[in-house]
């Protein structure tokens, strides 16, 4: 056994109180994933309608590198394909006029299943100068407990905090809640240039003991409406791996506790960190419920992009509870199935209805949506019927009229506002290409990938040959390299699956 951890407990200037904890040793391998079942085919005779809730989570996409990384495949249910796609920047219309959100839909064939199309619903929220960014109120939730006793846990989430706290300045505030066996307050309310402070602090962190996240958030909530901001950004960053095995535990109950909570105005993201002990679903769950986004940092390259590079998507939120809901035309569309999102799904009533959660947009942020079509004419998934004849609609396949595809609806509200803005998009021929951008045929190759990883029923053709070469056709300028990165992963993916 190893010798116990304690975390510093004397009363030095900063602290409020640390209790004493013994180590607590974890079970190796015990990761969990959610389980979701994958959209199916639809016909919009009998389901016209598509709702679900928007995401900006690239957790996904780094965890799953991460098991690559490390010469193994991931499991099925850890791989999400919307927060793969979504782990791309891509160059996508701007923003123009009154709405910080653009969309739009391009149609083109499906790479993966011949006669198919695939539709790209590309949305592109305004971006943000950080001279013009209102002062962050900032609480970091850090858990301090027995698991996160490794080199790419604690230690990671320390340099994580030091690299974006060299980005603010004196008008945003900081605190530091750590929670292990007990909660307790290691910095209140420092001014964001004191960076001597901030580090001091956080280089007297260590880890020991179980885990008491639900006080732990429950206390960085209460800190970060002490120090609230009006008008500002206020927000708890919880750096985790994702346990929580004292008090509050369970994702139904972490899941409460956070609803109640952000009402009082409060954002909360989630970084995640570590193998062997995450809790993918638990992490996704609390981003998702409080108003916030959720990535996975395995490495000190990818702390960067997500706190520094990336600093105003995740820190600044543009619009919330942002919703889509589509309707297909049976007349040209035979079937349609939501690529991803699976667990994100929403009730068609939810559109309209502005108490339901959905997801958010940070500044600049981007969402691709990618939703694979049977046009009318094509084998569906279902045969045809013997009894019954479709005398309600005549189907038109001819890409020369001006047929409507589909009407693509979005709803957002204003950070600080409850009541929604709708935007909608009538999608007709003028849509289709049989010539794509880069960009659209990059997403499209992450997308096939992801398919293949999670070893989807709708993969169809899809492969990694093709994918590949479609990537490395379309990588574009790709100045920070993550999309030679990617061509890397995708060939070692392939190596595994083939051995």
């Amino acid at each position: 056994p190893q010798p116990a951890v304690e975390m510093e407990c004397e009363q030095e200037e900063g602290y409020r109180y640390l209790n004493d904890c013994d180590y607590h040793q974890e079970e190796p391998n015990s990761e969990s994933y959610g389980e979701y079942q994958e959209s199916r085919f639809l016909a919009p005779k009998d389901r016209p309608l598509s709702t679900f809730s928007i995401d900006v989570d690239t957790a996904s996409y780094s965890n799953t590198r991460r098991f690559l990384n490390d010469n193994a495949l991931p499991p099925k249910d850890a791989v999400r394909v919307e927060e793969c796609i979504n782990y791309f920047t891509y160059d996508y219309e701007k923003p123009r006029g009154e709405h910080p959100i653009a969309v739009d839909v391009t149609m083109s064939a499906c790479p993966w299943q011949e006669g198919h199309l695939l539709a790209r619903i590309a949305l592109q929220g305004e971006k943000l100068d950080l001279d013009d960014a209102p002062p962050s109120n900032l609480v970091f939730l850090l858990d301090v407990s027995g698991s996160m006793n490794d080199p790419d846990k604690l230690p990671l989430v320390v340099s994580a905090i030091k690299m974006l706290a060299k980005e603010l300045d004196e008008d945003d505030t900081v605190s530091i809640v750590v929670y292990a066996g007990a909660a307790g307050s290691v910095l209140d309310g420092v001014s964001g240039d004191n960076t001597k402070k901030i580090n001091r602090a956080l280089d007297r962190l260590s880890a020991g003991g179980s885990t008491a996240g639900g006080q732990g958030i429950r206390l960085a909530y209460s800190m970060a409406e002490e120090y609230y901001i009006e008008g500002g950004n206020n927000r708890v960053i919880l750096c985790t791996d994702g346990d929580f095995n004292v008090g509050i535990s369970s994702t139904s109950g972490l899941e409460n506790l956070i609803e109640n909570k952000r009402e009082s105005g409060v954002f909360l993201s989630v970084l995640g960190f570590g193998s062997g002990n995450i809790k993918d679903d638990k992490m996704e769950t609390l981003a998702d419920k409080g108003n916030g986004n959720y990535a996975y940092i395995d490495s000190l390259m990818e702390a960067k992009k997500v706190l520094v590079n990336e600093m105003s998507g995740t820190l600044f939120t543009i619009a919330k509870d942002v919703k889509i809901q589509v309707e297909f035309n049976p007349t040209v569309v035979q079937e349609y199935r939501l690529v991803g999102y699976d667990n994100r799904r929403l009730k068609d009533e939810d559109f309209n209805d502005d108490k339901k959660d959905a997801g958010e947009i940070g500044a600049g942020h981007q969402v691709t949506v990618f939703y694979e079509i049977i046009p009318q004419g094509e084998v569906g998934s279902v045969d045809a019927l013997r009894y019954q004849d479709d005398k309600d609609t005549e189907a038109v396949t001819s890409m020369d009229d001006d047929n409507e595809w589909m009407w693509v609806k979005l709803r957002y509200k204003h950070p600080d506002e409850d009541e929604s803005q709708r935007l909608d998009y009538y999608i007709t021929n003028e849509a289709y290409t049989d010539k794509p951008d880069g960009e659209f045929l990059f997403a499209s190759a992450v997308a096939e990938y992801a398919l293949l990883l999670k070893d989807s029923d709708y993969k169809g053709d899809a492969s990694f040959d093709a994918l590949i070469e479609r990537a490395r056709d379309n990588r574009g300028d790709d100045e920070d390299g993550y999309r030679s990165q990617f061509i890397q992963l995708a060939e070692t993916a392939q190596l595994m699956m083939e051995r």
